[in-house]
């Protein structure tokens, strides 16, 4: 067995990088090609933050900071032309601007990919915003400990969280399935099979194999001559290659952040979820490698390093990080605790952003693959919620468990998929239905905090 400071020749290290940047390299693509921003500028976030992440870790903790699909949802409902916050309406495929911003003036019409590229910096800019309530939460933790902390959030609030952030997300992995079932189905499989019959390094990177395996055959179907249902190509390399261009070094796209008062709301609550997975995380690590990463480095500066990672990868325009379980994995099957070793991947992951040759490869994959593997991935984040409340063993028998989690999934979902609901407050419209996981998790912190404890007979 490897001691956490064992000593890796340089060839080994690389080896041992490289795995774990393929273990996180699926998960991590899927976010920036599901919501639109950037993978090498995510990349870049997903490197460098875990190299910020590190640097406050003291060279500890041998933890990957990935892209987090916490945050879809919220993206969603910044940059959706029809379900989002900006006022627009569809017109013959097209998107009719009703509110002026960041170089589309009011009333012009333009495509769906054009209104996303001028909302996603607003969402950019909510994910930098709230990489801050990992600094408040670690000051926090910082002077009242851990166990006072999570009394006011507990389970109960997180775990409704993370169950309402899958299930809103699925409608999402029907519509990009639909446009070819046949690479949709073969994807899901593929992912279920290596997760479920895979040994190894295959069972950690079931996304990734997944994703390269329908690819694969979704290349054979094009060169034969077979279309999507819509008969659209199954893949289009020369739009792929325009977004991002076919140099073989060049520049990420980088975006500045945008600042909105309804988008950094509907951003922050999600950070609640990320943080949960943080601590988690820092306990299964420390389980691992038997090590208390919770007192050393302590989790305020754990915490601290994972928030200015996300702040970092807003500024630039990238997605919220997040430590990630599948590199958990890698370690407890590799045994190999030293730090440095995903401090490799990191900087590979980094390396990798600036070939927009790569980028043009990942933005070919058609969308019915990225659907099938959402299917999957989409699911297990509502099914991690619901083990969150199994393995913490939340008593749902008792009043005040069952009323948190009850009004939190009914608030969450209620407003999501219900009426359309606006609040006016002078000149500000407010989408109330559009911040129901935001409203869902102050209802449960709140509920939490003024009812009754249940006294064990």
């Amino acid at each position: 067995m490897s001691s956490k400071h064992e000593k890796l020749s340089i060839p080994k290290m690389i080896v041992l990088g490289l795995q774990h940047m393929f273990a996180m390299f699926g998960a991590t693509i899927l976010v920036p090609l599901l919501s639109g921003l950037s993978v090498q500028v995510t990349l870049v976030g997903v490197g460098v933050g875990t190299l910020i992440f590190h640097l406050f870790a003291k060279g500890r903790v041998p933890a990957f900071l990935g892209s987090s699909f916490a945050f879809l949802v919220g993206i969603r409902l910044i940059t959706d032309p029809t379900a989002g916050i900006f006022p627009a309406v569809m017109e013959d495929g097209y998107v009719r601007i009703q509110q002026s911003m960041q170089g589309l003036a009011a009333g012009s019409l333009v495509t769906a990919e054009a209104f996303r590229d001028a909302t996603l910096a607003y969402a950019t800019g909510g994910i930098l915003v709230s990489g801050l309530m990992y600094v408040l939460f670690a000051i926090i933790i910082k002077f009242v400990g851990v166990k006072t902390f999570m009394k006011f959030v507990p389970i109960t609030v997180t775990a409704p969280t993370v169950i309402l952030i899958g299930i809103m997300l699925a409608p999402f992995a029907i519509s990009q399935s639909s446009e070819n079932l046949l690479l949709a189905v073969v994807t899901l499989g593929l992912v279920i099979a290596a997760a479920s019959w895979g040994r190894g390094m295959i069972k950690i990177i079931p996304i990734l194999l997944g994703i390269a395996g329908a690819y694969i055959l979704a290349v054979i179907l094009h060169n034969i001559g077979f279309t999507n249902h819509d008969n659209s190509p199954i893949i289009d390399f020369a739009a792929a290659s325009t977004r991002v261009g076919t140099g073989l070094v060049g520049l990420p796209p980088f975006m500045m952040p945008r600042f909105n008062p309804i988008a950094i709301m509907i951003m922050i609550p999600f950070a609640l979820a990320t943080i949960a997975e943080h601590i988690g995380d820092m306990v299964a690590l420390g389980s691992i490698t038997k090590e208390d990463f919770v007192e050393d480095p302590g989790l305020s500066n754990t915490l601290l390093g994972d928030g200015v990672a996300s702040m970092f990868s807003g500024f630039i325009g990238g997605a919220a990080s997040t430590t990630y379980g599948e590199n958990v994995g890698v370690v407890a099957l590799t045994k190999v605790f030293n730090p440095r070793v995903v401090q490799v991947a990191a900087i590979f992951a980094t390396v990798l952003a600036f070939s927009p040759i790569f980028a043009a490869v990942i933005y070919s994959i058609p969308n019915a693959i990225i659907g099938g593997a959402s299917f999957m991935l989409y699911g297990m984040i509502a099914a991690v919620g619901v083990r969150n409340l199994v393995d913490n063993k939340v008593d749902l028998s008792k009043t005040k468990n069952l009323t948190v989690v009850a009004i939190m999934l009914v608030t969450g979902l209620g407003l999501r998929f219900g009426p359309a609901i606006t609040f006016t407050i002078g000149t500000t419209s407010v989408p109330i239905d559009r911040l129901g996981i935001a409203i869902a998790v102050v209802l449960g912190v709140v509920l939490n905090i003024i009812l009754p404890d249940e006294s064990n007979e």
